[in-house]
């Protein structure tokens, strides 16, 4: 048997040079899609009279989200109640919107402590409690089982999905029906895009959306004067800013009017860490 010489052969590195190439992509992008961490402080006014303070605290992914939220009266408003609460919810990313895994929330006033809790699967609801509940009057609009399929709790409300192909403070942001069921009712609030204006805020000073909302009660409500008023009610707002490079937006401010006069809870003091982004610089 005759054998071949051995001939002297140039390596390729061509592959290897894709692979590298390939590996680095990968990297650099999985540093820009990890997890935004956001917290917002934000004062609650009547009237423009402060009436207590709220903070949110969230951890958004290209996946997935978790927020916590805690509010509770201040000042002279301490002088008729003491009241707190706080909350938590989760969920994951769907087709770009969110679609909570669960919710629950606790209020506390003098008098009584409430829990609110909500199991759910893709925003439908597996189970819900209410405990001590509520009394159920007999004029109470009753909540069909069909009506608490793909809903979002009131926390999940405020995480904001928008399309890549579309600026995160522009009409895309507002254009969308959020279905909420919060536990005892169920009701739609649409939002419409009402035009930009910017806002500056310790820790953002940028651009934000504004985008006119509606209340639309659907069951679990009383019909009562307070529910027709919020009903035809055109004087609500809320405007949007973007959450680093996550392409979620959440508001900034919300502004409600109230058979009392003018509610509004806006940020007075705004931060996103990006460990991703943080650790390339």
């Amino acid at each position: 048997m005759k054998l071949l010489p051995l001939l002297p052969v140039r390596p390729d590195w061509r592959p290897v040079a894709r692979a590298a190439a390939l590996t680095l992509v990968v990297a650099l992008g999985a540093g820009v899609a990890r997890a935004e961490n956001l917290s917002i402080r934000y004062a609650v006014k009547l009237l423009g009279v402060p009436l207590g303070t709220a903070t949110l605290v969230a951890t958004i992914d290209p996946t997935s989200y978790r927020i916590e939220a805690n509010a509770k009266l201040t000042g002279v408003a301490t002088v008729v109640s003491n009241a707190k609460g706080a909350a938590t919810a989760s969920g994951v990313f769907v087709q770009g919107r969110v679609a909570p895994n669960g919710f629950a929330t606790t209020s506390a006033n003098s008098q009584t402590t409430r829990t609110i809790r909500i199991a759910m699967q893709a925003g439908n609801v597996r189970a819900s409690e209410i405990m001590p509940p509520f009394e159920s009057p007999p004029d109470r609009i009753p909540i069909l089982e069909t009506q608490k399929r793909n809903v979002i709790d009131p926390l999940s409300a405020m995480i904001m999905p928008v399309a890549l192909d579309a600026p995160v403070t522009g009409p895309a942001a507002c254009n969308r029906n959020i279905p909420i069921f919060d536990g005892w009712t169920r009701f739609d609030v649409p939002l419409s895009y009402e035009g930009n204006r910017d806002m500056a805020i310790r820790g953002y000073n940028g651009p934000v959306v504004v985008c006119s909302a509606r209340y639309i009660p659907i069951s679990g409500h009383r019909d009562r004067p307070v529910v027709k008023f919020m009903a035809e009610n055109k004087e609500m707002d809320a405007w949007l800013a973007p959450v680093g490079t996550s392409h979620v937006a959440v508001p900034l401010r919300i502004a409600v009017k109230t058979l009392i006069g003018m509610l509004t809870i806006e940020a007075t003091e705004y931060n996103v860490v990006n460990p991703g982004v943080a650790a390339r610089r």
